[in-house]
């Protein structure tokens, strides 16, 4: 992804030589990808130990969530810019092993600022990976598959979700959260084993032109597509990032049912990513706002049904259904809102995404101090249900290019 471009042909790099080199470089970076999800949403099932291990409130913690994501926002674009002439292959491999020096920094931390030191790496490696890998389909296969590996890439999102958080919780209270970031460290070193081994030299063969995502952001529909995004993701992230303390001290369950109840959820997301996808092409009001409905009622309902564990497992279904639709939603609002400039949407899109995700952790942090858990998820539900409000009148009057699209 980046922000705008122009491309000489002489400095193409050509495709693997081999069909099979190729889909393993589509392998290489989905697992990257994958690791980068996990590590980046592993404290969710994580939260609590980590707190109670360095003596800091569940608020306090996390700011695991929230560094990330504002990292990640800035480094998007600044990273394709910086990094235009560098060969994409050491990029990615350069990202990979800070992310891995992050992991076992984190496992290794004797106090809570060098967690947050280590987190600043993550930040770093989310934004400039993404940046890069999500768009290297089409140089690592041949045109015609170039979609489906696409497609192969984009569902290491939801299977971070549905392996990486519940195996990571799992070992966490087997063995002790450092070692969940241990394990994730050794995954990650072996994923930047394979790249060396898979991915091609791939010279770069765009210069970015900071002036075109300029004018992307001035669209009316792009706005539109930001405010979407931040409602929604503010929505989600402010709640989600504390459902494991929710289920602590509500549900009452115990860890080895949350990583249960989490693996659930996660399920559910494949589910509404595939769903998701299907409906936003067709009706892409009816997909966000359905989305968003279904966060809101979940979210809203928990402080109630949430007490028992049969109401909190079936909101969490209808939750992961929903949420795993939200960015493949967002995605298509933002690149339909500047068909013109997919590059340049695909960079919005990441930063508003990554920025929201830690404002609404950060948000959420700070009701969970003040006032309580449950708060936290009824004020979650409150921000989707506007959310909906706000893109049913409104969408019909989307300005720009490619506003009616959206229609």
């Amino acid at each position: 992804m980046t922000t705008a471009t122009t491309t000489p042909p002489e400095r193409a790099a050509a495709p693997p030589r081999t069909p099979l080199r190729g889909r393993l470089a589509v392998v290489s970076v989905t697992l990257g990808i994958f690791s980068i999800v996990t590590t980046e949403i592993l404290p969710i099932g994580l939260l609590t130990s980590i707190g109670s291990d360095f003596a800091v409130s569940d608020g306090t913690a996390g700011l695991m969530m929230t560094m990330p994501g504002l990292l990640a926002a800035v480094s998007a674009p600044l990273v394709t810019v910086v990094t235009a002439r560098v060969d994409r292959r050491v990029m990615l491999c350069a990202f990979m092993l800070l992310l891995a020096l992050a992991d076992f920094l984190t496992a290794a931390a004797t106090d809570y600022r060098l967690v947050l030191v280590s987190w600043v790496m993550v930040g770093i490696t989310i934004g400039g990976f993404w940046s890069i890998g999500a768009g290297l389909a089409g140089r690592l296969v041949p045109p015609a598959t170039a979609g489906r590996a696409t497609a192969v890439i984009f569902s290491a999102v939801p299977l971070g979700s549905v392996l990486g958080v519940p195996a990571g919780t799992f070992i966490g209270g087997l063995a002790g959260w450092r070692t969940a970031f241990v394990v994730m460290g050794v995954l990650t070193v072996g994923v930047l084993a394979l790249m060396l081994l898979v991915i091609p030299a791939l010279p770069p063969t765009q210069v970015t032109r900071v002036s075109v995502l300029r004018t992307v952001l001035g669209r009316t529909g792009t706005r539109f597509a930001l405010l979407l995004t931040f409602l929604i993701v503010l929505s989600h992230f402010s709640t989600y990032t504390y459902v494991t303390p929710f289920l602590e001290q509500v549900t009452r369950a115990d860890p080895a049912l949350i990583t249960v109840f989490l693996l659930v959820y996660g399920t559910a997301g494949i589910v509404g990513n595939f769903v998701g996808g299907s409906l936003v092409s067709r009706r892409p009001r009816t997909a966000i706002c359905l989305a968003a409905g279904m966060i809101a009622a979940a979210t809203a309902l928990l402080p109630a049904l949430g007490r028992w564990e049969a109401g909190a497992v079936a909101l969490l279904v209808v939750w992961g259904v929903a949420y795993g639709a939200v960015p493949v939603c967002s995605q298509a609002w933002f690149a339909k809102a500047a068909p013109d400039a997919p590059e340049a949407a695909s960079v919005l899109f990441t930063a508003s995404f990554q920025a929201t995700f830690a404002i609404g952790a950060l948000a959420g942090g700070a009701v969970l101090d003040h006032l309580s858990v449950s708060a936290v998820m009824l004020l979650g539900g409150a921000v989707a249900a506007l959310m909906v409000v706000v893109a049913g009148p409104c969408s019909g009057r989307l300005g720009g290019a490619g506003a009616h699209r959206l229609r």
